[in-house]
């Protein structure tokens, strides 16, 4: 049965500090191929939560560079998990600037682009909150010293997790060394790697608990309230390179930057 757990927002700060300016081992760098904003946040979220979510095409997760969801590292594909969470893993709602604590999650957007760029919350100096980020690393930045048109607040509320579970894995991913504890792990990644030959990107079996099946990253379907249809992820983008932050162009989770 899923219950519900606090999410610990000073192991999720405690990560951003240590991280901040540099690149966790265990973590694909994106910067260059569309900016590791959300793939940090996802990051940190994941130290205060200890659980992701495997779910196919709706969850969050990160194996490697090519067993992972798009809302680990996309913008709006982490928006929408995270605000329409219903299973495994940290969930939330969007709220008012004035409801966010240290830990929480601000998206930052334009109007020649939409939502471009993905930071936490790590203090307040009055009423001005204090950023996390990469790509251009910040800690403890004041949120008033970026340019951007409008802005959405990501209030994380708790952590759901499958009972009885002794899992901690902050440790070993706040050392670098482990995503996932050794001991009493109820959360298994999928052990079969997707295949190129079957249709729509081939699938990857999933774990007793977790049902179904993972889609390749090359094609996959958009989560509900995400226009439909299915966003194929280019090789490429304007500058040769792959990427996951969010871009107009790409239907809410492809290629795009975070340049700030």
């Amino acid at each position: 049965m899923l219950v519900t757990k606090p999410y610990d927002r000073e192991r999720a700060v405690a990560y951003a500090r240590k991280w901040a300016f540099s690149q966790n081992p265990l973590f694909a760098d994106f910067r260059g191929i569309g900016g590791n904003c959300t793939n940090f946040v996802s990051q940190a979220v994941y130290a205060g939560s200890c659980r992701m979510n495997y779910k196919p095409i709706y969850g969050w997760y990160y194996i490697s560079l090519n067993e992972r969801s798009a809302s680990w590292a996309g913008v709006d594909y982490f928006y929408n998990f995270i605000t329409g969470n219903t299973g495994e893993g940290p969930f939330g709602e969007e709220v008012g600037l004035d409801r966010l604590e240290v830990g929480d999650v601000i998206q930052l957007g334009r109007e020649s682009e939409g939502y471009y760029h993905t930071v936490m919350v790590v203090g307040f100096e009055e009423e001005d909150p204090l950023i996390a980020a990469q790509t251009n690393d910040a800690f403890e930045r004041p949120l008033s010293t970026y340019e951007y048109d409008y802005a959405r607040y990501i209030k994380i509320l708790g952590v759901r997790f499958q009972a009885p579970s002794s899992d901690d894995c902050f440790d070993g991913v706040y050392n670098g060394t482990a995503l996932l504890s050794d001991a009493g792990s109820t959360q298994k990644p999928p052990m079969t790697l997707p295949s190129e030959e079957t249709p729509e990107g081939g699938t990857a079996t999933i774990p007793e608990g977790n049902g179904g099946t993972v889609p390749q990253e090359d094609a996959r379907t958009v989560p509900e309230g995400n226009e439909g249809g299915t966003v194929t992820i280019p090789e490429t983008n304007e500058n040769g390179a792959a990427g996951e932050e969010n871009t107009p162009d790409t239907a809410e989770g492809g290629i795009g930057g975070d340049g700030q």
